[in-house]
């Protein structure tokens, strides 16, 4: 496990060498948020640095339910019981193995690892707009159905989770990066991924922080040339 720290959030990276995939620790003044769990062998690590940090674990929140984002999930749930999980309310529907579409949603079939052995129901259904202690809900919407990010309002640092990737080079979701193209291969919607991308961007974000790869500070002009990318790719 690798561990980078800016300003509130620790960035704790899986698996660095080959496929990174990246958990969330947000400090707060009197506990610690989780934003995803990452893969099974995560658990150790982020109990690690929790206690290293020697502030509670007051929640656990989600950006979306693939597998490589929630999959220490339950045996976090086991050492700490009473810690409230929250993820979309869209999304709690992946989180229990099902693969439906609204009638509303594009009718193509959602992608990437959904988890069949998660039998915990969450405590809290989040939407845009909702805040838990420092983090505003953002919806961004396209890697799944009911993907989000949250938002950091003391310092407008965002929380993407597969919004974007920087692994391989930065890119909105769905968009291939032949370096990296596991995000790309597991995105539902490509078009509302980069209607998702042009949210993010005008909350003028001062650091940016995703799944799979490094965080970027002052990440303005980078999301502009992935968004610019993404466009040309979509028109074609």
């Amino acid at each position: 496990m690798k561990m980078t720290r800016k300003g509130n959030l620790y960035q704790l990276t899986f698996l660095p060498g080959f496929f990174p995939v990246n958990c969330y620790l947000v400090e707060e003044l009197n506990g610690l948020t989780l934003i995803d769990t990452g893969i099974p062998n995560s658990f150790k690590g982020i109990v690690k640095v929790i206690n290293e940090i020697g502030k509670p674990l007051k929640n656990i929140m989600l950006t979306h339910a693939h597998g490589d984002h929630v999959g220490s999930l339950v045996k976090l749930y086991s050492l700490f019981p009473k810690v409230p999980i929250s993820i979309s309310a869209r999304d709690s529907r992946l989180l229990k193995g099902d693969m439906g579409l609204e009638p509303h949603e594009q009718q193509t079939p959602i992608k990437g690892g959904i988890p069949k052995n998660i039998h915990l129901q969450p405590d809290q259904l989040l939407h845009e707009g909702d805040q838990i202690d420092s983090l505003v809900v953002i919806a961004t919407p396209g890697h799944t159905p009911g993907s989000i990010s949250f938002f950091d309002t003391r310092d407008q640092t965002i929380i993407a989770g597969d919004a974007m990737q920087t692994r391989g080079g930065i890119a909105v979701s769905g968009q291939l990066q032949p370096f990296f193209p596991f995000p790309a291969m597991a995105t539902w919607n490509k078009e509302l991924a980069l209607e998702s991308v042009r949210k993010i961007i005008a909350l003028e974000p001062t650091l940016l922080a995703v799944g799979h790869g490094e965080m970027i500070v002052s990440p303005q002009a980078a999301i502009k040339r992935a968004i610019e990318h993404a466009q040309r790719k979509i028109k074609k």
